[in-house]
């Protein structure tokens, strides 16, 4: 066959398959995601006629509901929220004027009674009313109360918010999830467009500062990677150079010889910044990845409304090299790279520890039933997503964090005569003394059964002792009292 005649054909099937293509990419191949845009409107009108199923907590709250209006035979099912803003955030909403957000688009095909297209032919088959699967959440309602109320009180600066976030370790189950302010579906969505810029969930789409809560993240790489241990001995003096600029303890404290216990239970900057420089950026990467770092978290919730955390350089951009390995270690950075991470990503780190080192996919579904009352869906077991470290670098980790909670940085805390683990954090946000307090933890400490992380934006001369801690504690009693 003529050369030319075969580059003429080829160059005819590329056009064709590209028109194929682009002609299809939205209707096919992007299908999917375009059904899943919150502006998105003919799916939720579609789904007005379909008794939306019910949602409980996991104490058997109601939380969302379908009410028939309209009469006649073809009535228009439209949602309330019973409980108002205490589970606005993570909830979320499904309104025809405004779409969905949060668990209500996560888990629309249960919701609706599409995730079965055989029981579905069926339905039709017999003239049956299609009606959604009714889903219990693993939110736990009296935590969550406990959670907004905490964060609330904790509010000083106006115009701030906080968030907290509680995970069942050996399931990924997540029992509280709390953001403040929040905001109440049926008050400011429904038929009301103006509600939106209250939609923002803090724990899965605000990005912080972690401070020194991210040295367990350092710990974790130092003791798995094989390169220290918790005798391991550096100088703590203050100042230290880190990446040629000073850095100092807090109150210029200078400690002098120092093992790694002492430092994470006293929260030793310059012994910190030290390990994250020996190990190195690739290796502190490595480990952030495998806590789920540099991506979203693989959590049952609408991926546009979730952030990745990691080391972000002025520009926004996520970095893994050139950056200030030593002050990230300590949960900082610079315009180069610096450590921002959600309330999220810290309770995945707390509960990864308590769990033996293994990080299980966090999960809002306990349990869905169909129509008929059987289940279709429920969490079992949970499902792994990684192994993060051995289990010896995790218990000589959970050992350590145990020790802040005994004679360290939250000695203070307590819940209800349990032993558990912990470790603060206190970022600074200007020379003005404006901080972010944070705190993870997880109890019990030799059988944990929550990690909690909690943070609140902006206080005035306040510590993640002092502010964060007594939230994440009142919240982790209530959950192990439950």
């Amino acid at each position: 066959m003529n050369p030319p005649v075969i580059r003429i054909y080829a160059l005819v099937l590329l056009l064709f398959a590209g028109l194929v293509y682009f002609t299809s990419k939205s209707a096919v191949f992007d299908a999917e995601e375009l059904e899943a845009k919150p502006k998105n409107r003919r799916p939720v009108i579609a789904e007005q006629q379909i008794p939306r199923g019910d949602i409980t907590t996991s104490d058997g709250v109601l939380i969302a509901e379908s009410v028939p209006e309209g009469g006649g035979p073809s009535p228009v099912f439209v949602r309330r929220y019973p409980q108002g803003a205490l589970f606005g955030h993570p909830l979320g909403y499904s309104f025809i004027d405004v779409g969905r957000g949060g668990i209500e688009l996560a888990e629309n095909d249960l919701l609706v009674g599409e995730q079965n297209e055989f029981a579905s032919i069926l339905d039709q088959l017999r003239d049956r009313q299609p009606a959604g699967a009714d889903l219990t959440l693993t939110i736990d309602a009296e935590a969550q109360r406990i959670a907004m109320e905490g964060l609330q009180s904790a509010i000083t600066v106006p115009g701030t918010g906080a968030a907290l976030v509680a995970i069942e370790p050996a399931t990924g189950a997540v029992r509280a999830m709390a953001s403040v302010p929040g905001f109440d579906p049926d008050e400011q969505l429904r038929s009301d467009e103006s509600g939106a810029p209250a939609l923002l969930n803090r724990p899965t789409q605000s990005i912080y500062p972690p401070g020194s809560t991210m040295k367990v993240v350092t710990a974790a790489a130092a003791l798995d990677s094989g390169e220290f241990e918790p005798t391991t001995v550096l100088n703590a003096d203050s100042p230290k150079q880190i990446s040629g600029v000073d850095l100092q303890n807090f109150g210029g404290e200078s400690f002098g010889d120092i093992d790694m216990t002492f430092a994470l239970t006293n929260s030793v900057n310059t012994y910190w910044a030290q390990v994250g420089e020996q190990l190195g950026a690739e290796t502190m990467v490595e480990y952030m990845e495998r806590f789920g770092f540099y991506s979203d978290p693989e959590l049952d919730y609408p991926p546009d409304q979730m952030a990745p955390s990691g080391v972000i350089n002025s520009d926004g951009k996520l970095v893994r090299e050139g950056f200030d390995v030593g002050r990230v270690a300590i949960g900082q950075g610079g315009a180069e790279g610096q450590l921002l991470a959600t309330a999220t990503q810290m309770a995945e780190v707390a509960a990864t520890v308590a769990n033996g080192g293994t990080l299980m996919q966090p999960t809002f579904l306990q349990e869905a039933r169909d129509p008929d009352g059987r289940t279709i869906e429920e969490l079992g077991d949970g499902e792994e997503q990684a192994e993060v470290i051995s289990e010896e670098s995790a218990v000589q980790l959970a050992e350590m964090m145990t020790n802040v909670t005994r004679e360290g940085t939250a000695s203070a805390l307590s819940v209800g005569g349990v032993e558990f683990a912990g470790k603060t954090g206190t970022a600074e946000i200007d020379l003005e003394g404006t901080n972010q307090p944070w705190f993870i933890t997880f109890a019990p400490s030799q059988d944990p059964q929550i990690a909690v992380a909690a943070t609140v934006e902006r206080c005035d001369g306040c510590f993640g002792g002092e502010v964060a801690g007594p939230i994440a504690t009142q919240v982790m009693e209530s959950l192990l009292d439950g």
